[in-house]
């Protein structure tokens, strides 16, 4: 490849963004002919991927252990850019990526229940587009392979209104719900019909490994289209699974990483911070929040570094996917017409789920007989739409606590708070949160803070929208502009203009950040202020010192939410109607 120069492009855009935490904005072909690269570059394909539950520095560009060659080398090919943000949760996060707005306005400011407030309805408002639907308008081709679970309604039957083919998505390989068995998925659609595994005659139920499976499905995406003679450039949304819970993956995977765990939570996280600052992601003047776990404390600790080496295992996987699909983009000739966006919902996930002390508990006896007793065997064109099932179609029960090692298909465990906060190394607190472990991104060029809120936008630009980014095409209650921002001035050098700060809200726990100041407060805590300048780590707290400037933003976020259904503070606990609301 030619050498790339840190910023501009010329008509062949390879644009590589990655949120691990973060955003990273990558052009492999790169020159000074800026404005003749603007008349004569075709309109990008566009591709979106997302990791879930991955904390900032777990790929290997971002300071972490984990093997991910092609993130790293899309990574050395372009721009990473430190202060792109998420929502801190998986659903509020896809809602506000696939609309370009914050996600109290379009329904979603928590997860999938009708709370019966506007900002908490559990579905993706109707009044929003989806950024599908915008490129569509545009002559883009639209496909989805992976995670969705913008939706209550999973029900084969439907309502479907809010499925993927019903918002912009041509072809559709997808799980609805937020989670489930990686070797045999809940909710599967293909298209508009749920499946199984077993039933779905078009890819192998053998050896099935859905992270596997969504990759194979995207390369071959690029593949048939190139064969197909497409003319039109294609926007491909990729949201993986990996690496939320259960700690699913192959076995020899997983053998891969146990000898690289033994030593303990503190040499992966002095390593990372190591790494940190040699990549320039960790300034000397920043302290960086302390591990929230003592090894010393650990029972089990085989136990644990599996649940580690699983977890890691699982990004690898995916890794080795996102290779695939470079390859076909490569083997077709589109590789230099290719934006790719890789970014993750929120930060590490630090639920203990599955990692009671388990098994051979005496007080869980009675639990454990009565679970058994509702195990059964599935046939195979059963279908399941738990995120935590129970059992596996063949009837054996999940198996959790302390002892039983995860990967294979028949357990169901988190990493818990330890493995977390190393994933979140440098930064303070997790998934949930506002803190900047919950919402944060990284990276090595100083730029503005960026958002999910402006992807759409930049894509709008770059596809040639007729509307822009400025407001959608269809009128309604959300037909005032796009709150968020176009990235594309990045490419060429320049500062990107955000009149507005950036704001959140999850669970109670809230956040705006202005320039480098960030107010921020867990729920029913005192706000917390901090200059991120000199303490992304949320380590000092300056709320006593500048009175004035907390005062302001907290003026700035009363407002913010007035306007953006986010109230009332703690809506997400408000109790949901007896009967759930079917749009029409």
């Amino acid at each position: 490849m030619p050498t790339r120069r840190r910023y501009g492009f010329t008509n062949h855009l390879a644009l590589f963004a990655m949120m691990t935490l973060s955003l990273v904005l990558a052009t492999s072909f790169v020159d000074n002919r800026i404005s003749q690269a603007a008349e004569t570059a075709p309109r990008p394909n566009i591709i979106v991927i997302m990791a879930d539950d991955v904390g900032y520095s777990d790929i290997g560009c971002f300071g972490g252990e984990i093997e991910t060659p092609t993130l790293d080398r899309l990574a050395t090919q372009g721009v990473r850019l430190s202060h792109f943000y998420n929502t801190g949760r998986c659903c509020p996060t896809r809602a506000s990526l696939l609309t370009g707005r914050y996600p109290h306005e379009v329904g979603v400011g928590h997860m999938m229940e009708d709370r019966n407030l506007p900002g908490y309805r559990g579905d993706l408002s109707l009044e929003a587009q989806t950024i599908a639907e915008r490129l569509k308008e545009s002559g883009y081709k639209t496909a989805v392979f992976g995670k969705w679970h913008v939706t209550r309604f999973v029900n084969p039957e439907g309502p479907k209104h809010n499925w993927p083919q019903q918002r912009g998505f041509d072809t559709v390989y997808s799980t609805i719900v937020g989670a489930g068995n990686y070797f045999d998925p809940s909710a599967l659609v293909r298209d508009n019909t749920m499946l199984t595994i077993h039933t779905d005659t078009e890819y192998p139920a053998d050896n099935y490994y859905y992270t596997h499976a969504i990759s194979d499905h995207a390369a071959a995406y690029v593949r048939n289209l190139h064969e197909q003679g497409a003319g039109e450039p294609f926007f491909m949304y990729l949201p993986y699974t990996a690496g939320h819970w259960p700690l699913h993956a192959p076995e020899k995977e997983i053998q891969k990483y146990i000898a690289r765990y033994e030593g303990s939570y503190e040499p992966i996280h002095s390593a990372r911070l190591k790494k940190l600052k040699s990549l320039g992601l960790l300034p000397d003047s920043w302290q960086p929040a302390p591990l929230a776990r003592d090894w010393a404390n650990v029972a089990d600790k085989p136990w644990e570094i599996r649940c580690m080496a699983t977890y890691a295992a699982m990004i690898d996987c995916m890794d080795q996917g996102i290779g695939r699909i470079v390859r076909s983009l490569e083997e077709t000739g589109e590789i230099d017409n290719t934006l790719i966006v890789y970014l993750q919902d929120n930060g590490g996930c630090q639920e203990e789920v599955g990692r009671g002390s388990g098994g051979a508990n005496a007080k869980n006896a009675k639990k454990k007989q009565k679970a058994a007793a509702e195990i059964q065997t599935f046939t195979k064109d059963h279908i399941m739409t738990a995120s935590s099932p129970r059992q596996t179609r063949d009837g054996r029960p999940m198996r959790q606590g302390q002892g039983v090692m995860p990967g294979p298909e028949d357990t169901f465990i988190g990493y818990g708070h330890g493995w977390a906060s190393v994933s979140n190394t440098p930064f303070r607190e997790f998934k949930h949160f506002t803190h900047e472990g919950g919402i944060s991104s990284a990276c090595i060029v100083n730029y503005p803070p960026a958002h999910l809120i402006d992807l759409m936008p930049t894509f709008l630009e770059l596809a040639g929208s007729p509307l822009g980014a400025k407001a959608p095409a269809k009128e309604g209650p959300l037909s005032r502009p796009l709150p968020g921002v176009s990235l594309v001035p990045l490419l060429a050098g320049e500062p990107v203009v955000r009149p507005q700060p950036l704001f959140w809200e999850h669970e109670g726990n809230r956040a705006i950040r202005s320039g480098d100041w960030k107010l921020v407060a867990k729920e029913k805590n005192l706000w917390e202020l901090y200059d991120l300048s000199q303490d992304r780590g949320e380590q000092v707290n300056l709320i006593s010192r500048e009175p004035a400037k907390a005062k302001e933003l907290e003026a700035a976020w009363d407002r913010w939410a007035a306007e953006n259904q986010v109230l009332p503070l703690g809506g997400f606990r408000a109790a949901a109607p007896s009967q759930p609301a079917v749009a029409k």
